[in-house]
């Protein structure tokens, strides 16, 4: 067999072992958090959020453990981007995306000030243990901030976190640690296939693993995220879309970037320069442009879920040029920078200022 074959057969197997693992991992969780009398709502909030980001914390450990840093930030990283540009936008095309919950609300600011936090971090060149455990910690407190507010607010929590189907201890404890076991083996088998297969693709394309990780890498590791969301959507639960987008993002950098910086010991997690002064950079940025579409009119329409994939789609030409036209590449970015990015900030900046004049207006007429 070819060897760029087989490099492209062991990324797909790894990528349908984790999507197995991952729904195993969460039924057999569910399932044993029932039995033992974990409240539905703390389910919702821990267990099925870890579940559909635990591809990525297994691929980003057997990144760490087999030497590569380099793919490991760059999951976390470009998961995020596909998250809010790919998951939201083909999320919102399927149905317009009401921004319903404080929840959502708040935590998109939350998300904003830690993309930033972690770019911050990993600033000069590594992620170091101690960082690590502060995202650790914040992740602990969030969760538990989390929690408290849902107690508060339930009538939010019904729309904004999934539903768990009480029938699923039914099986009893032997069934539910059999999926559990079963959802961890697959996952770490499936990472291992997927690390292996996307480091051959990179030497054989003879592309960098941040390109590799960016792109093909993160598309598979967030493939539930995407699934979950676009099923959100079609049953009209549009909070559970945006919730799911919103908590797996904090995820992968509460606790993927986490744990894989603890886990690289003293040395800290290398970061790629290109990451540092490209990447990471976008990533703050889709996040902050979730600020504006979220709270124009409270929904995400159609049309800027179609501008977030666009967006996704000439980020992907931007990573892969250079490797293929690289005399196209300062042209490309030119037409981004000139045409493309001004034409989407113009758009964002009409919609909001529509909203703010509507709620003007309505502020008016009550008055009145």
């Amino acid at each position: 067999m070819p060897p760029f074959l087989e490099s492209a057969l062991e990324v797909l197997i790894g990528i349908g072992l984790l999507f197995l693992g991952g729904d195993l991992f969460v039924q057999g969780s569910v399932a044993l958090a029932l039995i033992l009398g974990i409240p539905q709502l703390v389910i919702g909030l821990t267990v099925v959020s870890l579940g559909t980001s635990a591809p990525e914390l297994f691929v980003g450990v057997s990144s760490i453990i087999s030497g590569s840093d380099t793919l490991a930030v760059s999951n976390v990283v470009g998961s995020n981007i596909f998250n809010v540009m790919v998951v939201l936008g083909c999320s919102a095309l399927v149905l317009p995306l009401k921004v319903e919950s404080r929840l959502v609300r708040r935590d998109v600011p939350l998300l904003l000030a830690v993309s930033a936090a972690v770019w911050g971090m990993a600033s000069a060149g590594r992620v170091t243990w101690q960082s690590g455990l502060a995202l650790w910690i914040a992740l602990l407190i969030n969760s538990m901030w989390e929690i408290r507010t849902a107690r508060e607010e339930p009538e939010g929590m019904e729309d904004a976190e999934p539903e768990i189907n009480s029938q699923a201890a039914n099986g009893g404890w032997i069934r539910a640690i059999l999926r559990l076991a079963a959802g961890i083996v697959l996952l770490g088998l499936g990472s291992n296939l997927l690390v292996k297969g996307a480091t051959s693709a990179a030497v054989l394309l003879g592309v960098s693993q941040v390109v590799i990780g960016l792109t093909i890498v993160s598309a598979g590791t967030s493939m539930p995220e995407l699934i979950t969301s676009l099923v959100a959507a079609i049953r009209g639960r549009t909070d559970l879309a945006i919730g799911n987008v919103v908590g797996s993002s904090l995820l992968n950098q509460l606790l993927v970037l986490g744990s894989c910086a603890v886990f690289s010991g003293g040395t800290g997690l290398q970061v790629d320069n290109v990451l540092i002064a490209r990447d990471m950079p976008v990533m703050v940025l889709t996040t902050l442009a979730c600020v504006p579409i979220f709270w124009t009119k409270g929904r995400i329409s159609r049309l800027e879920g179609g501008i977030l994939l666009g967006l996704y789609v000439f980020y992907v030409i931007d990573q892969v040029l250079p490797h293929t036209l690289p005399n196209w590449q300062d042209e490309f970015r030119l037409f981004m920078l000139c045409l493309v990015l001004p034409a989407v900030m113009v758009t964002f900046a009409i919609q909001s200022a529509r909203y703010w004049r509507h709620l003007r207006r309505k502020k008016l007429e009550q008055q009145s």
